[in-house]
């Protein structure tokens, strides 16, 4: 895959990411399942964007076993 779909790719995953555990984070928040000090747009909600934004940029950029010993 071309670097720059990986990268928009990456990218769409990242906001993506963001939304879902900010609302993730106001559900719990609001169930009284997470502490008062959990808040929406936190070190957790972008460390963890960012670790699946990552993740997604490695493995669409990755070369295929079948490919690389040729």
């Amino acid at each position: 895959m071309p670097d720059f779909v990986a990268a928009a790719l990456a990218s769409a995953v990242f906001c993506l990411g963001v939304i879902a555990l900010n609302a993730l984070t106001r559900l719990a928040l609001q169930a009284h399942l997470a502490p008062d000090g959990l808040a929406e747009n936190g070190f957790l909600q972008y460390g963890g964007a960012l670790l699946l934004a990552g993740t997604t940029y490695r493995r669409a950029t990755r070369v295929p076993e079948r490919f690389a010993a040729e």
